[in-house]
């Protein structure tokens, strides 16, 4: 079987399972490049050519390049995602899988580090008043402080699956998962969905989405970041905290955690397929137990 006919179908599969844009963007791009490293160095053009030595050659490669351990995995993450589905098309049997052989590369252990509460208070003061865009603003900060939602599953939210005590999101995979709203939350959700309507009444929506922009049109990623930016760029937060919506994803999990709930629950509310990268927030916050523990501990302070 031709790798590039099983790829076209690979690709066609990811849309019938409605994976996000991005999300098959990432797929066609990885697993392109690793299809012309076969061609270009191996001469190899069909599936069944393919071994793990390839494999492992081609990740070498990324590596000799300076990429990191961490983006190399995403690399052979999409590519084992690529040889699983030719197995369960029958294009090559389970034990001839090239993959199989792999291992993961190490990543070093990096310290997540993301908003105090101060920082996080601030943030949510920067946007003040009843009209349309400030409360909107404050609201989207609210849902990812309070929620813990990827950037892009906020600009999907629709109007309908905000409820009166929990929230449908549409994950990774167009996985979904209810996530419950809080006391505070449901009372600026309220005072948004009576402003917003008042703001459109004499206006054209073209779109259904919870959060829009003025204009009545779904909110991009990309004007999300810039009103996360701008709160932490007016709420003085530390320069060496990235001010994203993945940070304030970040600050959820910790905190999180931090007022006792388990690694396994707290998978679930981010939507992750395993508790792996939950874990990570776990040690990030033991961390920094103990390096805050070692001011008070140091043996030449304490001469």
């Amino acid at each position: 079987m031709l790798l590039e006919d099983v790829y076209k179908e690979f690709l066609f599969d990811l849309e019938i399972k409605n994976y996000s844009i991005r999300t098959i963007k990432g797929y066609r791009n990885n697993n392109r490049a690793f299809l012309n490293f076969l061609i270009n160095e191996y001469d190899v053009t069909e599936v069944e050519e393919v071994n793990t030595s390839h494999i492992k050659a081609y990740l070498r490669n990324l590596k000799d390049k300076g990429l990191s351990e961490t983006y190399i995995n995403g690399i052979q993450k999409n590519i084992r995602s690529f040889f699983r589905f030719n197995v369960e098309e029958g294009y090559i049997a389970e034990k001839r899988n090239p993959v199989l052989g792999l291992k993961w590369m190490k990543e070093p252990k990096v310290l997540i580090q993301t908003f105090n509460d101060e920082e996080v208070k601030r943030m949510l003061n920067v946007f003040k008043g009843d009209y349309y865009l400030s409360l909107r603003n404050k609201l989207i900060l609210m849902f990812f402080v309070d929620l813990g939602i990827r950037n892009l599953e906020l600009c999907t939210l629709s109007s309908l699956d905000v409820r009166d005590s929990v929230i449908k999101i549409h994950g990774k995979g167009n996985k979904e998962r209810h996530l419950y709203i809080s006391p505070l939350l449901k009372k600026y959700i309220i005072k948004y969905e009576r402003v917003k309507e008042a703001y459109f009444k004499d206006k054209i929506m073209t779109d259904s989405n919870f959060f829009l922009s003025q204009n009545g049109k779904t909110l991009t990623v990309v004007a999300i970041e810039v009103i996360v930016k701008k709160a932490g760029a007016e709420a003085k937060v530390r320069e060496h905290i990235r001010c994203s919506p993945h940070t304030l994803r970040h600050y959820y999990a910790q905190k999180q955690l931090r007022l006792g709930l388990d690694v396994y629950s707290l998978s679930r509310l981010l939507g992750h397929e395993s508790t792996v990268i939950t874990n990570r927030y776990l040690q990030s916050i033991q961390d920094e137990q103990i390096l805050e523990l070692a001011k008070t501990t140091s043996p030449l302070m304490n001469l």
